[in-house]
């Protein structure tokens, strides 16, 4: 019997452990996604000599013109039948919402108002054509997005906007604006109508609201049948990580009444924070207490830049944003088209966290490493502990429960090498690997900018500090023979850009070198950094295929052990001038200053990866300097190695409950399992 928690209210309403109390609608259907991938799957086509071409059906930005077209005109088909009829009594409610209202950057209060400004009336007025801004009333819009956009494409650099307007405030206040709100008209992307405000609301808020009224009988799912099979004691759930994941799949599972404890092989937040102290200072490594094991996951010490491709607006992620702010994130973050938080402002989060889960009963041991599953006749029936901090040597634990939420990070190799004895099924999975490149900010400033780059004043100005994301494809076919199978198209691109930020060490083995970056919440520090990583794929990883599913986790440390070698050990980094690595000659020169504190030493970092992954990136450093003029600068400084992007591989779970293939009572989840990368998004994974 596959097992899933869920609690059988006085709605009939039944919620997996990791649903939310949410419409079935924040998840694509099983149906849906069949229809998905049947409709998309390419026909062939027959050509002469009897050959068979299959066209892959275009998707995003790939499809054609005309089918862009045709798409368009139907979804402003839909927003037209949203809204009521022209000069209707059903336009005197309702809400309107405004997008892609700009506002020039000169003439904007700053990065840090989301208040309604007069320069902001101006664009509304002009968007719904009334004819005298300062009439509008404030209290009749609310912005729900805030973004800066300096493309060069554009005449001059302005703040974009999205906006909700109130009909009946507006009306109530200024009868006038009638005539106009009467002949509005939807329009795709600018303009939409909306019959309620779309109001996103915290998870504890959103649990204790469905649990009014409701029994709070606990049982076990059959995820076969759907019967909910009640028991009178309450099911025990342990929670493996306190990332993103496991920090909201303690929330849901303690909020609906399941008996959860969450464990944590490193620090809490307070103590890691020495630990780190301790590294960045006397070079003193904590195998559990580091960049990448404590509470809070990987992500704490990172640039907690709350981002993600799953849809910004989704229920889901609205949902998760709430919660942060509920738990003293600032409520800009709902607002800023790129929201962070930093450092600075997770540790605190993190700590009220920590408080509302153990006052809802969940059970917190840090220190506390699992080790080992319980199986019994392919079923979970509990875990093996051990206390890293006894000594000498851990002492190991056995503790029963009835399923186990696996929601370890990506650098938690050996969890992987546990599942992998007890035959779970997991698979390589496509990442990247690189260089972190950092500049001098002001150098990013101006190159972003142009003369707005005073405007930054290290964060504390009216604009952004600059940022960047960039994606190149680089390598080709052999135009001459298109039958011929060449080296397949890579993609280079930045990752994880900590604007105003430092290079840090994430590695968790003093025989192994990784890097990444961080910064705090103003983001005032003098230097930029990025990830520059290139794409790698199975198809990498087959010198490395006696190691199963963990073949991308040897490919990283190989690059890993090289670059701790080449670095002379002491957790010195390898460094090399950007203009030195294009040229491929060793930077005999003293190097530019960098952030990274433990030391870096001038090395060829052309002796670190294969010539497919050097060359790619040699390639788009070119590309970027075409697009960023002075990108490639005697100033800038390459470090090596970033690794660890994303996990290497991915466990495999059912699509409708979570639950692993392969292990009933088994639950992988986040990042570490293959299903997210970022802080949001693994948080979302686990609802």
């Amino acid at each position: 019997m596959a097992m899933a928690f869920a609690a059988a209210s006085a709605w009939s309403l039944s919620l997996t452990a990791f649903s939310l109390p949410l419409p079935q609608s924040l998840r694509p259907k099983p149906s849906q996604l069949l229809h998905g991938a049947t409709s998309s799957f390419p026909r062939p086509r027959r050509c002469g000599w009897g050959a068979v071409v299959r066209c892959a059906k275009r998707t995003g930005k790939q499809r054609y013109p005309s089918e862009k077209k045709r798409l368009n005109r139907r979804k402003q088909e839909l927003l037209r039948q949203a809204a009521p009829e022209e000069g209707s009594k059903g336009r005197e409610s309702g809400y309107w919402r405004l997008s892609k209202l700009a506002v020039p950057a000169r003439d904007d209060p700053g990065k840090d108002f989301t208040g309604i400004s007069l320069p902001l009336l101006q664009a509304i007025a002009k968007a719904i054509k009334f004819p005298v801004p300062s009439m509008l009333p404030d209290e009749a819009f609310t912005v729900i997005r805030k973004s800066f956009d300096a493309r060069k494409v554009l005449k001059e650099p302005q703040f974009t906007y999205i906006v909700d307007m109130d009909v009946k405030k507006i009306l109530n206040i200024e009868p006038r604006a009638w005539d106009f709100i009467a002949r509005l008209e939807p329009k795709l992307g600018v303009v939409e109508y909306m019959t309620e405000e779309k109001l996103a609301v915290d998870l504890v808020s959103m649990l204790n609201v469905s649990s009014k009224g409701s029994n709070n009988v606990l049982g076990i799912r059959d995820t076969h049948s759907g019967m909910i099979y009640r028991q009178q004691k309450k099911p025990r759930v342990a929670v493996i990580g306190s990332g993103p994941s496991g920090l909201f799949a303690s929330l849901v599972l303690g909020e609906l009444g399941a008996e959860v404890t969450l464990l944590e092989r490193g620090q809490p937040v307070e103590q890691r924070g020495r630990d780190i102290g301790a590294l960045a200072v006397r070079r003193i490594l904590q195998p559990e207490s580091n960049f990448c094991f404590g509470e809070g996951g990987a992500g704490t010490w990172s640039d907690g830049k709350l981002m993600t491709r799953i849809g910004k607006n989704t229920d889901g992620v609205q949902a998760v944003m709430k919660t942060f702010v509920h738990f003293g994130a600032p409520p800009n973050i709902l607002v800023d088209g790129k929201p962070h938080l930093g450092t600075d402002k997770l540790v605190p989060l993190l700590r009220k966290f920590r408080h509302h889960l153990r006052e809802l009963g969940v059970t917190i041991r840090f220190n506390a490493r699992v080790d080992d599953l319980i199986v019994e006749d392919g079923q979970v029936k509990g875990i093996v502990v051990s206390d890293v901090e006894l000594q000498p040597g851990p002492a190991s634990q056995k503790l029963a429960f009835d399923a186990v939420v696996m929601a370890v990070g990506h650098s938690a190799r050996d969890t992987y090498s546990m599942l992998w004895q007890h035959n779970v099924d997991m698979s390589p999975k496509s990442f990247a690997v690189g260089l972190r490149i950092e500049h001098p900010q002001e150098l990013i400033n101006s190159i972003q900018y142009s003369e707005l780059a005073a405007e930054v004043q290290r964060g504390r100005g009216r604009i952004p500090v600059a940022d960047y994301k960039i994606v190149k494809s680089v390598g080709e076919r052999d135009a001459e023979n298109e039958l011929d199978i060449a080296e397949p198209t890579r993609s280079c691109y930045s990752f994880c850009m900590c604007p105003g930020g430092q290079v840090v060490l994430t590695s968790t083995n003093p025989s192994e070198l990784c890097i990444n970056g961080m910064s705090f919440s103003r983001r005032a520090s003098k230097w930029a950094n990025s990830a520059l990583v290139v794409t790698v794929s199975s198809h990498d990883f087959k010198p490395f295929q006696s190691h199963g599913p963990l073949a991308g986790v040897e490919f990283q440390r190989q690059f890993e052990r090289r670059a701790a070698m080449m670095g002379g050990g002491n957790f010195v980094v390898p460094a090399q001038c950007v203009t030195d690595f294009i040229s491929n000659r060793l930077s005999v020169t003293t190097l530019p200053p960098s952030s990274y504190r433990l030391g870096v030493r001038p090395s060829n970092l052309h002796e670190l990866f294969p010539p497919y992954i050097t060359e790619a990136l040699q390639e788009s450093l070119i590309m970027i300097d075409r697009e960023m003029p002075g990108f490639v600068s005697s100033k800038a400084l390459l470090h090596g190695v970033e690794t660890r992007t994303s996990s290497p591989l991915q466990i495999s779970r059912h699509g409708e409950t979570y639950e692993s293939t392969s292990l009933r009572g088994l639950y992988p989840t986040g990042e570490g399992a293959g299903y997210a990368g970022g802080i949001l998004s693994a948080a979302v994974d686990a609802c």
